[in-house]
C-alpha cells in the first residue's frame, strides 16, 4: 500500500510537471522516482513480495546488472574503437565500465579488510556511484519519453542542427538528421500545413564548406524546393543552431520543431528551455554501438548545466555514511 501511495504521489508530480513544461531536466527524476517506486508496488502486490523478499529481490537486481553492466560497457568500448576515430569521446563507455570493475573489485577485494574510516569513504563512494547511476538511468528512460512525446508536434519550422561533414559531403549521422526532418516536412505538407526547413551550421575544421549549404544541397537532391528552404550558416555549437535559427522564423507564434540526433535530444530540449524558445525537439535514428558512449557525454554535460543541483544531491548522499561515522564513534 506504501509503495502504491509513493508511486502515485509520485506520477502526479511528474504529470502536472510535464504538461507544464516537458524540458525540465526534474522531470526525468520524477520519473525515475516513479519507476523505483511503480516497480516496489508491482513486486508488492503482483509478485505478493513481503518487504524482506522486495529487499533481495532488488539486491539480486543490483547484483546482477553489477555484473552484466561493465562488461557490457567493456565490449561496447572496443568496438567503438574498431569502427570510430580514436578519440576521448569515443572512450567513455570503455573507461565507464573499467571503472564499474575496479569499484566491484576493490570492494570485494579489500572492503572488509580496511579500518572503519576507509570503509566509511568506500562507502560514499559506492553511495554516490549509486546516485548518479540513479540519475543516469532516469535520464535515459525520460529521453526516451520526451523523444515520443515531442515525435507528434507539428511544425511551421523544421531546424535542422548540424553535425559535422567530410569535406563537403553528409556523412550518416548528418544524414539521419536530414532524412527525419524531411520526413516531418513532407508529413505536415501533407497535412495541408506550410512548414519550412530550416538548415543550421556553419563551417567547421576540415570542412570545405558550410554544413548548411551541405544539407541545402542534400534536400534540393530529394526534390524540395529551394524556396522551402532557410539556410543558417553561422551557428557553431548547439546553443548558436538553436538561437539563429529561432531568429531566422519570423513568422508570429510559429511552432518550430528542431532535429537532432536521439541520444542529444533531451539536451537539446534543455537548452531550449534554457533559451527561452517556443521549440519542440525530435530525434533521427543512430547506429545501436553508438549510443552508450554517446548518451554517457549527454549525461555528463547535462551534470555541468546542473553543477550546483549535481553537488547538492552528492553532498546528501555522501553525508549518510559520515553520520554512520559520527555515530559509531
Amino acid at each position: 500500500m506504501l509503495f502504491g501511495i509513493l508511486a502515485g504521489i509520485a506520477g502526479l508530480v511528474f504529470l502536472v510537471r510535464v504538461m507544464r513544461e516537458p524540458r525540465r531536466v526534474s522531470n526525468a527524476v520524477w520519473f525515475g522516482i516513479l519507476l523505483f517506486f511503480g516497480g516496489l508496488w508491482a513486486l508488492w502486490e503482483l509478485g505478493k513480495y513481503g518487504y524482506g523478499e522486495i529487499v533481495v529481490v532488488l539486491g539480486l537486481l543490483v547484483l546482477l546488472i553489477g555484473l552484466v553492466l561493465p562488461f557490457a560497457m567493456v565490449a561496447n568500448g572496443v568496438i567503438m574503437l574498431r569502427r570510430e576515430s580514436f578519440r576521448p569521446a569515443n572512450l567513455l563507455s570503455l573507461l565507464t565500465g573499467l571503472a564499474v570493475l575496479g569499484l566491484i573489485g576493490f570492494t570485494v577485494v579489500f572492503g572488509l579488510r580496511l579500518d572503519r574510516a576507509a570503509q566509511l569513504v568506500l562507502i560514499a563512494v559506492i553511495l554516490v556511484t549509486g546516485y548518479f547511476a540513479f540519475l543516469f538511468a532516469s535520464l535515459l528512460a525520460y529521453s526516451f519519453v520526451y523523444g515520443q512525446l515531442s515525435s507528434r508536434a507539428r511544425a511551421d519550422a523544421v531546424v535542422v542542427l548540424g553535425s559535422g561533414l567530410i569535406g563537403d559531403r553528409v556523412p550518416p549521422l548528418l544524414a539521419a538528421r536530414i532524412e527525419r526532418g524531411l520526413a516531418l516536412y513532407r508529413r505536415d505538407r501533407a497535412a495541408g500545413g506550410e512548414p519550412v526547413l530550416v538548415v543550421s551550421g556553419g563551417q567547421g575544421p576540415g570542412e570545405t564548406t558550410t554544413e548548411a549549404a551541405a544539407m541545402r544541397d542534400y534536400l534540393l537532391a530529394r526534390g524540395v524546393p529551394a524556396e522551402h528552404i532557410v539556410l543558417e550558416d553561422r551557428a557553431r555549437t548547439t546553443e548558436e543552431n538553436l538561437r539563429f535559427s529561432a531568429a531566422l522564423v519570423t513568422r508570429p507564434g510559429a511552432r518550430i520543431v528542431a532535429v537532432t540526433n536521439n541520444y542529444h535530444v533531451f539536451r537539446t530540449a534543455v537548452l531550449s528551455y534554457q533559451l527561452k524558445l517556443r521549440m519542440r525537439v525530435v530525434g533521427s535514428r543512430t547506429a545501436l554501438y553508438f549510443l552508450p558512449s554517446a548518451f554517457i557525454r549527454e549525461f555528463v554535460a547535462l551534470l555541468m548545466q546542473y553543477r550546483v543541483t549535481t553537488a547538492v544531491g552528492v553532498l546528501a548522499v555522501v553525508s549518510v555514511p559520515a553520520l554512520g561515522g559520527l555515530l559509531l564513534l
